[in-house]
């Protein structure tokens, strides 16, 4: 395992643990590394010293844990959102403006659509927000 610190193109750092160079190096190359804070793709290794890690080397919290009281109550917000709401994926602006319209009936969803749907459905009037995580690629 290795651990990176890494910045996104708006300033964001953080760290996190890859398998190895060679796994983060693919990963980037798939765009598949994410800021951990407002989950942009444009992610860079940041400048750090090499720490030793003189016999330890399980890191203190899995890695999966949140890492600061913002981390956690996203991690909260993003279970009751799951448990709650329908993931419609990528269908998310023509369920919302079905819903709104009256053509389909009103109920809790989340997914993901791209900026111009979302603008145009804020211009529209229908009531929707951007959640400050990437929601799972997954139906509940």
């Amino acid at each position: 395992m290795i651990q990176y610190s890494l910045k996104c193109a708006d300033g964001h750092r953080f760290d996190s643990w890859f398998q190895s160079a060679e796994a983060y190096d693919k990963l980037a190359r798939a765009g598949m590394v994410q800021c951990a804070v407002c989950g942009g793709s444009d992610v860079e290794k940041a400048v750090m010293a090499p720490r030793v890690n003189a016999g330890k080397a399980e890191p203190e919290r899995p890695l999966s844990a949140p890492a600061s009281p913002a981390e956690q109550a996203i991690a909260e917000l993003k279970r009751k959102i799951a448990e709650s709401s329908d993931y419609v994926g990528r269908d998310f602006a023509r369920e919302a403006r079905a819903m709104h319209e009256g053509d389909a009936p009103e109920r809790p969803i989340h997914g993901e659509a791209r900026l111009d749907e979302a603008r145009s459905l804020i211009e529209d009037g229908v009531p929707v927000m951007p959640l400050p995580f990437l929601p799972d690629r997954k139906a509940n």
